[in-house]
């Protein structure tokens, strides 16, 4: 769908008022365009955003398993290899608010399909890097150049979606994410193992390129998407306003912190598993990011989560079971640490797709740039998490590693505490000035 296509505004109901840019439609009356559960519409948009979080995630973290490989090749230690892992994740936060404001002007899939095409092709240079400093470099680059689909995707989903079935779309995205997640770290791992970190990068470029191809294919135009031009005074007021909502802002704070526990756990794994006491060979400890099955199922089933507990039950529910698991992953066994960190990444999942969702129902105007800020929390938790967590495991053990974790979460809890009681004094008073009137 070219972006004039897409960008073309769709006529407005008799007597209603123009919508604002990036704003979904409120109401679903029987004209409403969003597609529900059962068109072909949805299956199609769930089906295209399932695949584009394959794609961002099979690059996005394509180095992540294979940060033990490349501290022995090139001689680094965990911290010096995971900049690898956070270099992409840094660019990527780095580049998500002007992605945001060009899908306002250009067009959710425009933007979308140049950001995962723009990515493959740096993906393809990555093999050929001479030493670390250029591969940091050029993962800055690629995570920049993904910045367009994780800006954009939420947004495109609060918008083309009704809201009843929101929360499970935006499931079915971030499984997508972890399916992306998985495969690129086990394919590369595995590949690695036996021809080296070059073919296990050429590796993940090959499969990003083909969901990169399934998206493309399957996106449906859009219905509700509004015509922006790009305005920098505008975009300062949405982003004041967006940083001034204490929901919000409480929101983007869980995805930092959640993603600091996941960020350090997973750089560090590798190493722990090949070290003593476990002795893995590489290619079976490339093989622990099956795990990310968990996530799937975990990102799946977290929209009827809130809806049997609330949201803050199920944020409660994932700092619990990640906290769990971080305990659990102390001890020296190697069923210990294998069941504490499907509990880690379970919690971990389950806990960032109740906060996203929520990004995409709290913002009712700028919903790109809602989802572009919780984003830029989100990714810089795993770039400070994964080089923090990498430091302390090269230099007091796995014991370190989980303390960063552990701290993450027990702040998650104060602040998912705070806005308990923070929802409960706002019904007292609620419920006090009823009485009065």
């Amino acid at each position: 769908m070219s972006p004039a296509i897409e960008g073309a505004s769709a006529p407005a109901r008799p007597g209603a008022p123009a919508q604002p840019a990036s704003t979904a439609p409120t109401d679903a009356g029987p004209e409403d365009s969003r597609h529900r559960p059962g068109e072909r519409g949805f299956r199609h948009a769930n089906l295209a955003l399932f695949a584009a979080g394959v794609a961002t995630f099979v690059l996005l973290y394509s180095t992540q398993g294979l940060l033990p490989i490349l501290s022995a090749d090139l001689d680094l230690t965990p911290g010096q290899a995971s900049w690898t892992s956070s270099a992409a994740t840094l660019g990527l936060a780095l580049a998500l608010l002007p992605a945001s404001a060009l899908s306002d002007r250009f067009g959710r899939t425009a933007v979308m399909t140049t950001s995962t095409v723009a990515a493959s092709v740096v993906a393809l240079a990555l093999p050929l890097a001479p030493d670390l400093s250029t591969m940091v470099v050029l993962r800055v680059l690629q995570g920049a150049a993904l910045a367009g689909l994780p800006a954009t995707a939420m947004a495109y989903l609060a918008e083309e979606v009704h809201p009843s079935a929101l929360a499970s779309a935006m499931g079915l995205y971030v499984a997508g994410n972890s399916i992306g997640g998985m495969g690129g770290r086990l394919v590369s791992g595995w590949v690695a193992a036996a021809w080296g970190w070059r073919w296990g990068l050429a590796a993940s470029a090959a499969m990003a390129v083909l969901a990169t191809l399934a998206f493309r294919l399957l996106i449906p135009a859009a219905r509700n998407f509004r015509r922006a031009p790009v305005d920098a005074r505008a975009l300062t007021r949405t982003v004041s306003a967006h940083l001034r909502n204490p929901l919000l802002l409480r929101l983007y704070l869980l995805g930092l912190l959640f993603m600091a526990v996941f960020g350090a756990v997973y750089n560090t794994v590798g190493y722990r598993l090949i070290a003593a006491p476990f002795h893995l060979p590489e290619s079976l400890a490339a093989s622990v990011f099956g795990v990310y099955l968990v996530g799937t199922a975990t990102s799946a089933y977290a929209g009827r989560l809130v809806g049997r507990v609330g949201r803050r039950g199920a944020l409660y529910a994932s700092i619990g079971t990640t906290t769990a698991g971080l305990l659990l992953s102390l001890g020296d066994s190697l069923v210990c640490a294998l069941l504490g960190l499907v509990l880690i990444t379970a919690g971990f999942f389950a806990g960032h797709a109740t906060a996203s969702s929520s990004v995409g129902r709290t913002a009712t105007h700028g919903r790109a740039q809602a989802s572009a800020l919780y984003l830029i929390a989100y990714y810089l938790g795993n770039s400070l998490g994964g080089t923090v967590g990498a430091d302390e495991y090269h230099a007091t053990g796995w014991t370190g590693t989980a303390a960063v974790g552990l701290i993450a979460m027990a702040l998650a809890a104060a602040v998912t505490l705070y806005a308990t009681r923070q929802a409960a004094a706002a019904r007292r008073e609620s419920a006090v000035g009823t009485l009065r009137t």
